[in-house]
């Protein structure tokens, strides 16, 4: 069952100067970065709030460290916005597995790792109403890592 809105990923050039507009302009500050070679990324996770079943809401900054990433790719279609929408889960398998069950197609057989060791896997756009959608379920957390 999706419990909340993990976080909403943001694609850009830039990295460090998307994490100062938002570090200035809202008062976000990095909870996490992290470079994740497999997805060819660099990101910031900006915790907003805590949830009651222990997980938070961020925002996940991301910055292609290639063009032929999958980020590098949207951005130069698309150029710098919300790339796609998380949705918390316990059980990022079974979630899924429901969720295809229903005709959308899932684009990894098994999850993979996400940020902050979390399991993850996403919908396919074109099935959720032009929504690239993610599934999470976060590793728990105990302390900022940066």
């Amino acid at each position: 069952m999706l419990t909340r809105i993990d976080h909403i990923g943001i694609a850009c050039h830039d990295l460090d100067t998307t994490v100062e507009f938002y570090r200035a302009t809202y008062g976000f500050e990095v909870f996490h970065t992290e470079v994740n070679e497999e997805q060819g990324v660099r990101e910031a996770m900006l915790r907003i709030n805590g949830t009651s079943d222990g997980g938070a809401s961020y925002l996940q900054l991301l910055e292609p460290t290639r063009e032929d990433s999958a980020v590098g790719k949207w951005l130069a279609k698309n150029g710098e916005g919300v790339h796609h929408i998380a949705f918390g889960t316990a059980d990022v398998d079974g979630d899924a597995a429901d969720i295809r069950g229903k005709g959308v197609r899932v684009l990894y057989e098994e999850p993979r790792r996400g940020s902050m060791g979390s399991r993850i896997t996403f919908l396919h756009p074109k099935d959720c109403h032009g929504v690239l959608t993610e599934l999470v379920t976060s590793a728990p957390v105990e302390s900022p890592e940066h």
